[in-house]
């Protein structure tokens, strides 16, 4: 079983490498993402003007977090909300907890919220006895699986419609029925949700955007579970991170128009929905209570740090579907919260390098995730930056590092790195298999498992050859 710990992404990885059935959600889901990205992109004239705003919305309110964050309160407090600022995962698990037995709460309907996975609120709160849903599809088959999401947009992603079938079967006596088509899973999931919503004491969603001139909450899905989840309970919990914040309702559609985009390949996700405060004396619908918990979790370092620009993240995941890493591998194996480039950064800043420390080097570099990025983070130059934190820390391994101290020193000394290379180049020879053209190098299962050495041609070496020819000259 796939491990939960970040410093175990090298075993995970090879166990996800050889899941077969996780090997072909991947391939199907990566193919959608990707499709439907470039359609949505082709569509508009200028998709660089659009992220150049988006970008510069972000940085305005990054650059301007504590007096925006006061802002937003105000603003929240005179539409009749209430704002709680939450400095650990604790203390929000804590806020919400309280709330819920404050108002005797007992069934909790929840909205996609990737901050609640980051403080494992619905942990704390089945601790406390209270009944959790996920509404969100995806957050709802991983729930009834019991494991955490593999990617941030698309929970599931890592299931096939066969094993979302089975999982139905085992959790819903509902006899026998068709669950070949998705359109019966779907309608399946929700006939199961749909007294759940009816019968919810709290709701608690996620916040894509915190508007502070408004004290606005935004909120993107494409099931309308969200909405469904804010509005029907008496009492309505929004968790966010600190970095959601944005100047205004202009910032935020700036915003809005990349995320859809390069998150599943739409011009707009189908319920985007703005949310200020709880219902007025002369509305129907809403939720009595609203209260909005602001999560730092050390992003206030982060904010003053050389990694700030992480911050700038809208969690697309668009450098997750373009990864050849994640797209290998899945978001499991990683053994965090966020998986994939972005989450490569920001797990080791938000947990510690210590606990972190092998994420950074589960990318190939190859540039993609900067590229596809529509907030323009550098990753590959974080991910730079995170290494070498781990180099000074001296948390990487200590013996391919002797390796490469050994390599420099050879490369140095000509006569001494011919004649090692001589002495390779036989040894070659002698580990030649069966066939005479891969190597079977000892101790080098790892290597082998998932790739072949090929063996050293018996010509002669190219700097003899050279040599010979200069030689042989007038």
């Amino acid at each position: 079983m796939i491990q939960r710990d970040a410093r175990q992404f090298i075993p995970n990885s090879e166990q996800a490498l050889q899941d077969t059935t996780l090997q072909t959600a991947l391939a199907r889901a990566k193919s959608g993402f990707l499709g439907k990205r470039r359609k949505a992109i082709a569509l508009v004239d200028d998709f660089e003007f659009l992220k150049q705003q988006a970008q510069a919305a972000k940085q305005r309110a990054l650059d301007n977090i504590p007096a925006l964050l006061d802002q937003f309160e105000h603003n929240l407090n005179a539409a009749g909300g209430q704002l709680h600022r939450a400095a650990t995962p604790d203390d929000l698990n804590r806020i919400v907890l309280d709330i819920c037995q404050r108002r005797q709460a007992k069934i909790i309907t929840k909205g996609k919220s990737m901050v609640s996975e980051e403080t494992h609120l619905n942990t704390a709160l089945e601790q406390a006895g209270l009944d959790v849903v996920e509404t969100d599809l995806g957050e709802y088959i991983i729930q009834l699986a019991k494991e955490p999401p593999s990617h941030i947009i698309a929970p599931a992603v890592h299931k096939t419609r066969q094993a979302v079938a089975e999982l139905f079967r085992h959790h819903h006596a509902l006899g026998e029925r068709d669950l070949n088509e998705i359109s019966n899973l779907v309608e399946e999931a929700r006939q199961m949700l749909r007294q759940r919503f009816l019968a919810a004491d709290v709701g608690i969603t996620g916040a894509n955007l915190l508007v502070a001139s408004t004290g606005s909450i935004a909120i993107v899905t494409n099931e309308g579970n969200g909405d469904l989840t804010a509005t029907l309970p008496p009492v309505h919990i929004v968790t966010a991170s600190l970095e959601k914040l944005v100047e205004n309702l202009e910032d935020a559609g700036a915003i809005l128009e990349v995320l859809g985009r390069s998150a599943t390949g739409q011009a707009m996700s189908a319920y985007t929905t703005f949310f200020t405060g709880p219902k007025r004396p002369s509305e129907l619908d809403g939720p009595e209570e609203m209260h909005v918990i602001v999560l730092d979790n050390g992003r206030s370092d982060i904010l003053q740090s050389e990694f700030a620009a992480m911050l700038r993240c809208i969690r697309c995941g668009a450098c997750l579907n373009h990864c050849p890493v994640y797209s290998n591998v899945g978001g499991h194996a990683y053994g965090s919260v966020y998986p994939g480039p972005m989450g490569s950064v920001l797990t080791p800043l938000l947990e510690g390098l210590n606990q972190g420390h092998v994420l950074p080097n589960a990318s190939t570099f190859c540039g993609r995730c900067a590229e596809v990025c529509p907030m323009g983070i550098p990753l590959p130059d974080l991910l730079r930056k995170l290494r070498e934190q781990e180099h000074r820390q001296q948390l990487d391994s200590t013996g391919w590092r002797m390796v490469l101290r050994f390599y420099s020193w050879l490369a140095t000394r000509p006569r001494w790195f011919h004649l090692a290379m001589r002495a390779i180049t036989f040894t070659q020879r002698l580990l030649r298999d069966a066939s005479g053209t891969r190597l079977r190098v000892p101790f080098s299962n790892g290597w082998n498992r998932q790739r072949e050495l090929p063996a050293a041609p018996d010509a002669t070496p190219f700097l003899q050859q050279w040599q010979k020819q200069q030689e042989r000259k007038p």
